[in-house]
């Protein structure tokens, strides 16, 4: 039951990385899992075989959120998308006293110190100025929608290199909570190419064309995710309060740049579903968070 319960949250997270705006980090706090995600993803072979049934579900999870849902998503976006907002918003309510929760706990189960809370409230502005400001950076994107009309370009040793490098930094992004991967790949002009390349590997005369493309954007998202999570790894070990402090900030910037504002319900009944929306993602989050078991971090 637990593997299929992390394949569907792999599901998840997959979809959400697909989603420029939309962080997969953040997801993964929602669903309970940051902590032991961060520590199980890693270079040591030994280590990842030992955490296969946690790592092996959930990489597989991502992979078929991503092939199975990126046109899904790209279709909820465009019919419904005040009620998707809304409901990603809910995701990230209900994981807010987790996480807040997280960030004031002691490791005797003591209050923190005045000293102490006062810097992890200082963590968490800086994690909140630091989306805010991601956001600023999303704004100044031309075309949010990517146009999919085109044709896939010509591969080139340089283009692959501006495709790994993408993928790499996207990865990194992508385990830091509130901060969107898939949007750091927009702004450096190949998500367009990724997401066009997905589905023309199901073409047989562009088969090899799509996958020579999205290669070097594997690799690339493989290493940075390694990288990534070893760094959130070892922030979480020398200052997890601190850390959490970032990450909740970075959590309430998610639901501030998600939120569409009342002014975007049109009529009562979109009101009602938008309602339903932000309850049944908050309480998707908050039972999930109570559900996944304990593990201090290790899987």
């Amino acid at each position: 039951m637990d593997m299929l319960r992390l394949f569907i949250i792999g599901i998840c997270i997959g979809m959400a990385n697909v989603i420029p705006g939309v962080s997969g980090g953040t997801l993964a706090v929602v669903f309970g899992i940051y902590d032991r995600f961060i520590n199980a993803i890693t270079y040591n072979v030994k280590k990842l075989w030992a955490n296969k049934r946690f790592v092996g579900p959930l990489l597989s999870g991502m992979a078929l959120g991503v092939l199975l849902f990126s046109k899904l998503i790209t279709v909820l976006y465009e019919n419904f998308p005040v009620q998707t907002n809304f409901f990603f918003t809910g995701l990230i309510i209900g994981s807010l006293p987790m996480i807040l929760a997280s960030s004031f706990k002691h490791e005797k189960g003591e209050k923190l110190g005045i000293g102490k809370s006062i810097g992890v409230i200082i963590c968490i502005i800086a994690g909140l100025a630091a989306l805010l400001f991601f956001s600023y950076l999303e704004g100044t994107v031309d075309g949010t929608t990517p146009d999919m009309s085109s044709a896939l370009p010509e591969f080139t040793f340089k283009l692959a290199m501006r495709i790994f490098i993408a993928g790499y930094i996207g990865a990194i992004a992508m385990v830091i909570p509130g901060i969107s991967g898939s949007l750091l790949m927009l702004i450096l002009g190949v998500y367009t190419i990724v997401m066009k390349s997905i589905p023309s590997l199901f073409i047989p005369s562009e088969f090899f064309h799509a996958l020579f493309l999205l290669l070097p954007n594997g690799i690339g998202v493989l290493i940075g995710l390694i990288c990534g999570a070893k760094l959130v790894a070892w922030l979480l070990k020398k200052a997890p309060n601190h850390t959490y402090g970032v990450i909740a900030g970075l959590l309430f910037g998610s639901a501030v740049n998600l939120f569409p504002g009342f002014g975007a319900i049109q009529n009562a009944g979109q009101a009602i579903a938008c309602i339903l929306c932000v309850i049944v993602g908050a309480a998707m989050a908050y039972l999930s968070g109570k559900l996944a078991p304990e593990d201090k971090g290790n899987a």
